[in-house]
């Protein structure tokens, strides 16, 4: 497995983060187990959860099957029920618990809220990486323009700053195109992307046409059957290519994540072994910028502008700095 530098960090980590949402949800600790076992041995050393994810149950399973290796990874949490001060303090020390461990390596604002006191949040954040109890810390869905006032107050004050925003990054959701990204590739600041995969849309097992599978999140989730009808030239376009490429869909979908400059690590979780199995594959597979411009073009999902002249295209461009 590739490493890759963390943004500004100079840290080391996987370009696979792999994601443990469906830890004790729709993998038990046994498959989690053996997900992680393999994780490790492909060389795979960054892994995310949350303490929202079963409310805690994800961390504890965690902790169990980190305990005897825990020094060879760089663990991810994020912050709980709140983002005061006191809530910020309360969230980790209860994390660590939960994850047997007295540090983790990066905890994350896991959302913004309206109403919140910037700098009470990175003055907080700053007190726990002087603590020891993280190494850095970052964020979570933030804009762009809240990303770096942040970072602002903190390099003001001599704080930590954020070192890396997580968002959601896909051919349909492609917001962050706009602002985040090129922020993130000029500043040097890590980016680490979920919904790799939309939640399996994007796997082949939901395709145009066929009815939803049984035992499957598209049975209670009823954004997938929309997604599928509303993107039908996109989901024939990307299966068509994954099948000309001799591919599955899966390293198509990631492997377009990954071609983005600012993207430091997709985040792809698992809830079988054979699903991480194949996503590790993915990070072998490339695609040419053609296939790229091809399934962007097939979804028709980016950010559309119809004012300001050349404008749209000038707040996607990565490069107008040197």
């Amino acid at each position: 497995m590739k490493q890759v530098t963390f943004g500004k960090t100079g840290v080391k980590v996987s370009h696979l983060c792999l994601g443990t949402m469906m830890f004790g949800k729709r993998a038990d600790e046994e498959e989690a187990s053996r997900i992680v076992s393999a994780a490790l041995d492909a060389g795979v050393n960054f892994l995310d959860t949350a303490a929202m994810y079963g409310e805690g149950a994800t961390e504890e399973l965690l902790g169990r099957i980190l305990k005897p290796a825990r020094k060879k990874v760089f663990l991810a949490t994020k912050v709980h029920r709140g983002i005061d001060a006191e809530a910020i303090t309360q969230s980790l020390e209860e994390s660590l618990r939960r994850l047997q461990t007295d540090f983790v390596d990066l905890y994350m604002i896991h959302w913004p809220k309206k109403g919140m006191k910037p700098m009470e949040v990175m003055q907080a954040l700053d007190g726990v990486v002087k603590s020891g109890k993280a190494r850095f810390v970052g964020c979570c869905n933030y804009p762009a323009w809240l990303f770096c006032y942040s970072n602002a107050i903190s390099k003001l004050q001599g704080w930590a700053e954020f070192v890396c925003n997580q968002v959601p990054y896909n051919p349909i959701e492609r917001g962050i195109e706009v602002e985040v990204l090129p922020q993130a590739l000029a500043e040097g600041s890590a980016v680490t992307v979920y919904r790799t995969l939309l939640i399996g849309l994007l796997a082949g097992r939901y395709q145009p046409g066929r009815p939803i599978p049984e035992d499957s999140r598209g049975e209670t989730d009823e954004r997938l059957a929309d997604w599928l009808e509303r993107y039908t030239s996109g989901m024939r376009y990307l299966l068509d290519l994954a099948a000309q490429r001799g591919v599955s869909p899966v390293h198509v979908a990631i492997a377009w994540v990954s071609s983005s400059p600012a993207v430091t690590c997709p985040i792809v979780g698992a809830s079988r072994l054979d699903q991480l199995e194949d996503s590790i594959k993915a990070f072998d597979f490339e695609l040419t910028a053609e296939e790229r411009d091809g399934i962007s073009r097939a979804f028709g999902a980016e950010v559309k502008e119809e004012s300001g002249g050349a404008y749209a295209e000038l707040r996607r461009e990565m490069h107008l700095t040197a």
